[in-house]
């Protein structure tokens, strides 16, 4: 008979037993998880009872690539513009209850007298929430579309980055063995680096690759290449000192952003359940049962600070930032549970050799008991704030009500603090880009040079003046971009208290790219030809200056086309629906020779004229939304428009009596197009536009409803809404998602 390889015989055990056990944990109605787990105590070496894989060492490298693909497939669901539309209120409460945690986990560790290395290693396991667990539990108790859930997603947002930032700081602290040490503060500084310098130069760089070879990409190879930039992006992350881990989520991160993301997820959906299994597997087959019960105090006290330290904690964090108490309460006892993350902080110290192998025994046993306690904490949410409603007296309650609401107020943004956020961003990215050119020349570069070029003197300057080549338009932009100009010139001409930290920040700005020129100069030039190197500096900037501005805004275009490129393909999907109105968004500004200047709306007619809508008004610092038909065009004024090409051209001439290229096109930022139906969770079918109210609910104008394969354009105040149309409503985009989501809640009660 054929010889089988250990490892064949090792997956038969192990799938089969994980087949087994998550049947059973179905039937339970139990997280699946738990079930791989169990598995793995089944199959594994310290229980007998029944067959034990012959080669751990073999699994455990099938566990690290499902480490590998289950943090990838995180990234998945993760990119840079998710992260900046999070908002402040879930981004402040994650970080509060994390950094809570972590010190109340520290101290529970010493309570318990463990070394100071397992107390760390117990901060950080108890400190990151399950998100397969809490995801579960929604969709079991149908909690999914309440307004406490979007700042749960939220939160679990900011945990997975800082669990993935946590690994990385925890391998330094294992290996330097001092928390505030040079080391520590090294480690945060050069992951920060590498951080923006991966984003930078993936999203430059992937986005474009897959662009040009979308005629050859099917199902397949979609699949290969997606897999192939995730181990690279693990091999160079490996390289230069970082988690394998923090590698393949950065590059999900970057396919995140393309429009391939979703194909690429439901490809990665197999391989990820199937290393995912080994993994937890795997976790379950270092666990012994026999100290399970050695250490049930400890497991229990664990347990009870899991659960009321990250109820209450996440409780306060949200209540602190301006959420409602019930709000607030919900949240909390949503997040009282540890998972698959705690697992992998758990297997880290175990694999460094820093960590008791109690500590990760307890890390599963904790996780699989409040896993079966987080759905009963979300229905106790509601039971616990109607009994705290009835205690607390009522000035409390008034207090709570109006901090709420005076935390939530949105304010308005000063033009200085909005200039000074400008120049610090594009200080930042451009000096990361060219510290990156300066580190890849002198690590990649020249040890080529020097190997092609043996004995060469000119090794060195030669790669410096390709440095200075590839710098020279971020230098441009760093020392010289002119940032927004009308703000700026409004602050130097009406405001002059501020005309000092305006030259500051153009001087900073100068001595930032001196410091890089001179960083350059002493990496790669010797002492006797830096005279000369500036001198052939000087001249090629005069020779090509006036066309790096041209190189860098290209470069920019490019950048900003591959970072919103999932955007513009969904964007573009919806307007295939739409095609036949051909509306969009636009941007014009009002000058003093406008046509139209000092006119109330009302006075223009513009929806008879031009069949275009107003949807928001930006005078100076203030914005007015969905404007009345009394408000009046004003020189300066920045307006936004929804129309069709042709009748976008048409209303540029009452503005600007000028070619129609002068018409400029942007994104929407706070103002969006967008489409509702009309179906039974709708409370106002059968009722006209003006009953409903939605303009005044959303700061929205119907533009347009679809009906039965009709469209009716700008229809009037007293059209009804029927079963079965779709409403086309543009105005603030955060005020008709909430509206759609208040409905669908109003349907579920």
């Amino acid at each position: 008979m054929a010889h089988l390889p250990h490892l064949i015989v090792d997956l038969a055990i192990i799938l089969g037993a994980a087949a087994i056990t998550t049947l059973l944990f179905k039937w339970l109605k139990q997280p699946l998880v738990l079930g791989y787990i169990l598995a793995g105590v089944l199959v594994g070496p310290k229980f007998s009872l029944f067959p034990t894989i012959s080669d751990p060492n073999t699994i455990r490298i099938w566990a690290d690539i499902g480490v590998i693909v289950l943090l990838f497939s995180l990234g998945l669901e993760f990119n840079i513009k998710k992260l900046v539309k999070i908002g402040g209120t879930a981004a402040m409460t994650g970080v509060y209850e994390i950094l809570a945690m972590i010190f109340l986990g520290y101290l529970t560790g010493l309570c318990l007298g463990w070394s100071t290395m397992d107390s760390i290693f117990l901060g950080g396991i108890v400190s990151i929430s399950s998100t397969t667990i809490i995801i579960r539990a929604f969709e079991e108790l149908g909690v999914k579309t309440q307004k406490f859930a979007g700042n749960v997603f939220g939160i679990l947002v900011i945990e997975d980055i800082v669990a993935v930032l946590l690994l990385v700081l925890l391998s330094t602290l294992a290996i330097s063995k001092q928390f505030f040490s040079p080391d520590m503060l090294f480690a945060i500084m050069r992951l920060a680096f590498f951080l923006v310098i991966w984003f930078l130069a993936g999203i430059f760089l992937v986005p474009s690759i897959l662009r040009s070879s979308r005629k050859f990409i099917t199902d397949e190879t979609l699949l290969i290449i997606a897999l192939a930039l995730c181990l690279l992006m693990v091999v160079i992350a490996t390289s230069v000192g970082f988690s394998p881990a923090l590698g393949a989520f950065i590059m999900g991160s970057i396919l995140a952003g393309t429009p391939y993301a979703e194909r690429i997820e439901h490809l990665l959906t197999s391989i990820k359940d199937l290393f995912g299994a080994v993994f937890f597997v795997s976790v379950g087959m270092l666990i012994e049962p026999a100290k399970l019960v050695e250490f049930g105090g400890p497991i229990a006290l664990i347990t009870l600070v899991v659960i009321v330290g990250k109820a209450v904690n996440v409780t306060l964090g949200a209540l602190v930032v301006g959420q409602p108490l019930k709000q607030s309460l919900q949240t909390g006892m949503s997040l009282a549970q540890i998972g698959e993350f705690s697992f992998i902080i758990a297997t880290l110290g175990l694999n460094l050799k820093v960590t008791s192998d109690f500590l990760y025994a307890i890390a599963v046993a904790v996780s699989a008991l409040t896993a079966f306690t987080t759905p009963y904490m979300i229905r106790a949410s509601g039971p616990l704030y109607n009994w705290l409603d009835r205690k607390l007296s009522p000035r409390t309650k008034m207090f709570l009500s109006s901090y709420s609401s005076g935390a939530q107020t949105i304010g308005s943004v000063s033009d200085w603090y909005q200039l000074l956020q400008e120049h610090i961003q594009i200080m930042i990215v451009n000096t990361v880009v060219i510290l990156g050119i300066i580190l890849m020349t002198s690590r990649l570069l020249l040890p080529l040079l020097h190997e092609q070029l043996t004995g060469a003197s000119w090794a060195e300057p030669l790669a410096g003046f390709l440095s200075f080549v590839l710098m020279a338009p971020f230098l441009w932009a760093l020392a010289l971009k002119r940032i927004n100009q009308p703000v700026y010139t409004r602050l130097w001409t009406e405001r002059r208290s501020y005309r000092g930290p305006l030259v500051t920040l153009a001087v900073t700005r100068g001595l930032i790219g001196l410091g890089l020129v001179l960083l350059l100069l002493q990496q790669f030039f010797p002492v006797s030809i830096i005279l000369f190197f500036i001198v052939v500096a000087v001249g090629i900037w005069l020779v090509f200056g006036k066309r790096l501005p041209l190189i860098y805004h290209l470069i920019e275009k490019r950048f900003l086309l591959n970072l919103n490129a999932r955007q513009i393909h969904q964007e573009a999907r919806m307007g295939r629906n739409l095609l036949p109105w051909d509306a969009h968004l636009s941007y014009f500004e009002v000058t003093a020779e406008s046509p139209g200047v000092g006119f109330t709306l009302a006075e223009l007619a513009l929806r008879e004229k031009y069949g275009v809508n107003v949807i928001s008004i930006a005078r100076g610092s203030l914005t007015v939304l969905v404007p009345s038909a009394s408000e009046r065009f004003y020189p300066g004024d920045k307006i936004a428009v929804i129309g069709t090409d042709q009748q976008l051209e048409q209303f540029n001439k009452l503005i600007e009596p000028a070619p129609a290229s002068h018409l400029r096109v942007t994104p929407a930022q706070e103002i969006s197009l967008q489409k509702i139906a009309v179906d039974e969770s709708f409370p106002f079918a059968g009722m006209t536009i003006r009953e409903s109210r939605v303009r005044e609910k959303t700061q929205g104008l119907i533009v347009g409803i679809e009906r039965k394969g009709t469209r009716i354009l700008n229809p009037d105040s007293t059209t009804f809404f029927h079963p079965g149309d779709v409403i086309w409503l543009a105005g603030n985009t955060k005020l008709i998602k909430e509206f759609q989501r208040e409905n669908r809640l109003r349907n579920v009660q």
